[in-house]
Order: structure tokens, then sequence, then C-alpha cells
């Protein structure tokens, strides 16, 4: 007997996504799954992930296992024909093209880092988006050590591999300089004494200042924090240049690396970029308030790639995470023909570490900062991974890594 139920087509595997195919009703729905990336990433930990403190596979969820039924393709999504109801997809590997039909379709592909055009950057710099990038920074970090760690060796020879530089004052780019100087000060300084006098943390922001999304007198703390912990926090200063060996400012300044994090916002995904649908300047696609995309009735997009035309939310996981579970609620509702409801976002607050084992917290009328925070911020992210696997794996991390140090292998 033919399966009556309509497609939901659903493109990526983030927040926004992954929620909405824990919370969908299969027994209503088709459910298929396209995305390159094939499981849920727990993207505020990342940086944790960066040097060893918690690993890699702690944060990761398979999609496969998310749901019974769900049909997954490992694949990018290249074109939607919205005439047609047909999703025009290519292979991850091979890049073979198929075709998926589908009655609705939820666009959950997040977004990319922004280059703005920058010369250098796609070229001399690691993002900090996906599980690949934070093994990609691992190995280089411990590899700058090893190189600077030859006998015999000149200071200006190695002097600038020591140097790391991080680019974007947001909560990625805080949280990486964080985890970067307490894994210097807590386990390289063991294994290369010689070498710590050497080393610069250097955080460059654009604007006037950092954590903008927070409260200032957290951004401040924050400031005053990476003083004394000697991270060099460096604001109006705009990158005009990456080449090999330095970064280039707009005043002709020239900061030498041996590591560059690029973290600086979002931009458009190809497939986001050449939909033929109503997006803002910013090219994210432009929603109701029920979450539908602007000129369809089919398709809904939540996340970073989407803003909503009279409410624009940050671009945060936790929006990104409630939007996934309202828009599969309103198609569960939509097929049982119930009334739907407006997306009624509910802030519960952001938090931030800073390291030395303290972070921020923004509850609205209620800030804090320090080592008590530290706790409300581990015990929060730990709660809000999805699967008790997740959670009992990250728990052993942190223990691990207070007990034995973090691993310094590089692999």
């Amino acid at each position: 007997m033919a399966d009556t139920r309509p497609v939901l087509l659903v493109l990526g595997t983030g927040f926004a996504s992954f929620s909405l195919v824990k919370a969908i009703d299969t027994e209503r729905f088709q459910l298929v799954v396209v995305a390159p990336r094939n499981h849920f990433l727990f993207s505020p930990l990342l940086p944790s992930t960066t040097v060893g403190t918690i690993q890699f596979q702690s944060i990761i969820e398979p999609i496969r296992t998310a749901r019974k039924g769900l049909r997954y393709h490992q694949a990018f999504c290249v074109r939607l024909d919205t005439e047609n109801k047909v999703a025009h997809c290519e292979g991850k590997f091979k890049r073979t093209p198929f075709e998926v039909k589908y009655d609705y379709v939820f666009i959950g592909v997040g977004a990319v880092s922004n280059t703005f055009g920058i010369p250098g950057v796609e070229q001399y710099c690691h993002f900090l988006k996906e599980i690949q990038d934070a093994r990609n920074i691992r190995h280089e970090v411990i590899q700058c050590f090893e190189r600077a760690s030859k006998p015999n060796r000149p200071i200006e020879d190695f002097d600038w591999l020591l140097r790391f530089v991080i680019v974007g004052g947001g909560p990625t780019g805080v949280e990486f300089a964080a985890e970067l100087h307490d894994f210097i000060e807590q386990d390289l300084s063991k294994w290369f004494p010689d070498l710590i006098p050497y080393v610069r943390i250097t955080l460059l922001e654009a604007g006037e200042s950092i954590l903008t999304a927070f409260d200032a007198t957290l951004g401040d703390y924050t400031r005053r924090h990476f003083s004394r912990k000697k991270i060099q926090v460096r604001t109006k200063s705009l990158v005009r240049e990456v080449t090999h060996d330095a970064v280039v400012l707009s005043n002709g300044e020239e900061i030498g690396y041996g590591l560059v994090v690029w973290s600086t916002g979002n931009g458009p995904t190809e497939l986001v970029d050449n939909l033929d649908l109503p997006k803002d300047r910013t090219k994210r696609l432009i929603t109701d308030e029920y979450c539908c995309v602007k000129t369809t009735d089919n398709i809904f997009s939540v996340g970073d790639c989407a803003v909503m035309e009279h409410n624009p939310l940050a671009p945060t996981a936790q929006v990104a995470q409630q939007g996934g579970t309202y828009v599969a609620k309103q198609l569960n509702d939509l097929v049982a023909k119930k009334e739907r409801k407006p997306f009624n976002y509910k802030h519960k607050g952001m938090l931030a570490y800073v390291g030395g084992n303290k972070a921020l917290a923004d509850m609205g009328s209620r800030k804090s900062k320090g080592f008590h925070t530290w706790i409300l911020w581990r015990s929060a992210y730990l709660t809000k991974l999805i699967s008790f696997q997740n959670k009992l794996m990250v728990m052993f991390d942190w223990l691990r890594a207070f007990i034995f140090g973090r691993d310094i292998s590089q692999y």
C-alpha cells in the first residue's frame, strides 16, 4: 500500500533541524533528512574540544538514530524547485545527483563563517564551526609547540610560532581564547616550560568592545580578566589582509602568528545564497511569525540562515532549538487541522566561559560572573545535551581532564 503521509524534507542537522526531528510526529509525516554532516553537533562546547578538555565524540549524536523511520541522505541540497516541490541534491562524496520530492521543507542549514572578502582568510585561517575545524586547531596548536621546541633554535626562528591570534570578539572567539590559555597554563607549561615566556594570545575585534551581546559590565569584566591572564584584547582592530606569516591590520600593522582562528560572524551557505526566495541584506531567509518563508506556504526556516521579519532574533543555539521544536508542533497541528499560533521565543539568558574556572551569565535582570557562574555554566550545558550518553561522556571528560590533565598527543 502506498504511503500517503506528506513528505517533510529537513535540510541540515544543526540545532533547529535536530530539534524538529525530535519533535515531529512521524505517524503523520514521512521524514527525510538531507545534510552533508551525518550528526548533530552541540556547538556551545566546541571550543572545549580544541584543547582536549572534552573529546570530540562526546558532543555529537548520529542523525540516523534520532528517530525511528527517518530516512537520511548524506548529501548537499543544491536547488529547490518550489513550483514542482522537488529538491535537487548531490551526494557528498561523488556528487552524484538525485531528487527528493516533498510536500513541506524545513531549511535549517545554518551559516558559514563570514570572511567579508578579506584576502587570505580562506587560505590561512582556521574556522571554528565543525568538529573537523576543532580537530585541525588542536593539531596546529600542539604542532606549534613541537616545532618551537627544536634544540638550539634561535628565538627569532620560533617566536612567531607561539603567537596565537583570534579574530572576532564574540562568544566563540572569547571562549576559544580562554580554553587555549587554560591548556597552555595548566598542561603545556609542564612539558614545554622554556617556551611559555614566548607565548602570546591576541584577540582582535573590529568593534569598540567584545561580547556585545552581553551586558557591557560583563564585557568589561572579561577584558580585565583577560588582561590579568596576559591575553591581549585589541578592539577597533580591523583586519585588512592575512598573509602566510602575518595578520595585517587596516593601519598597516603586521602581527606575526603561528595560528589564526577566524570567528567574526555568519555568512550564507551556498544553498541559501542561490535560493530565489525573499532574503534580507545579510542574505538570511525572511520568515513570518510562523517561521514560514515569505511568499511560500510550505517552506519553513529557523536558525542562523533565517530571520523573522517583524521580530528579528539573535542567531543563537537556543533560538534555533526553540524554533525547530515550534515548527514541528505547528506542522503536527497543520496536518491535524488545528489553529496555528505565532512563534513565542522565551529567552533563557546567555553564558560564556572566560577561563580560569570563571564564566559569565547574562540572565536579563540578573548578571553574574566568576567561579560560581562557572559551576552554573557547566551545569546548564550538561542539562542541555540531548542524550544521557553524551551527558555521561562529558562528565567523564571533565573529570579526566581534572585528574590527569589534557592529552598533548598530536594525531
